[in-house]
């Protein structure tokens, strides 16, 4: 896949990363480190400025972004919770439950799509829950792009800094994302069992 992602970007430019920052905001499996690295590299061999791919980084990263949260606003509470009266014992899950996650989207939901933005992975999937807490528009938008924007110019420094040995980037970013899966792992296990224990 990492030879596919280099050839477009090297024969399409700008527009190459801002498609494949699109494609990697809704299927979050690719690696937007190995984009936005090389293309930080690029701007030492090629014309292009490590402005632009800025620029265009985040521009392919907000559209996909808002695909994301137009998909999840296009989810009604009703037919979730419709679901959930279904299914949700299997995840021991009740529908005041739909209700108290939106609650508390729309009390933290800002800073949740900010600081996510610097999560990969969850940095794409943040955008569904704002979509289904349905979080207004433009607030979603600017905190986005923001936080897209600290992410994508980082990166594409790095590459930019580094030159040829842009790729060893990636292989920090890996570690630095493994280390971050392992503590929302237990962040998620830890508020699994004290909600688990309250409802007891």
């Amino acid at each position: 896949m990492q030879d596919w992602l280099l050839e477009i970007i090297n024969s399409y430019g700008y527009i190459g990363i801002v498609f494949l920052i699109a494609v990697e905001n809704i299927f979050p499996p690719i690696p937007s480190e190995v984009i936005l690295t090389f293309g930080g590299f690029l701007t030492t061999t090629t014309s292009l400025s490590i402005i632009g791919v800025i620029v265009a980084s985040t521009l392919g990263s907000v559209f996909g972004a808002v695909v994301l949260y137009l998909i999840g606003a296009s989810i009604s509470t009703t037919s979730l919770k419709r679901f959930i009266a279904k299914r949700g014992h299997y995840l021991r899950l009740e529908q005041n439950d739909v209700d108290r996650a939106i609650l508390w989207f729309n009390k933290y939901g800002g800073w949740s799509v900010f600081i996510c933005r610097f999560i990969p992975l969850i940095r794409s999937l943040i955008s569904v829950p704002a979509g289904l807490a349905k979080m207004r528009f433009f607030p979603f938008l600017l905190l986005t792009m923001i936080g897209t924007l600290i992410w994508n110019t980082v990166l594409v420094g790095l590459g930019a800094y580094v030159g040829e040995s842009w790729n060893e980037i990636v292989t920090y970013m890996n570690t630095y994302s493994n280390i971050l899966y392992a503590v929302l792992g237990l962040a998620f296990i830890v508020v699994l069992g004290v909600y688990f224990y309250k409802r007891k």
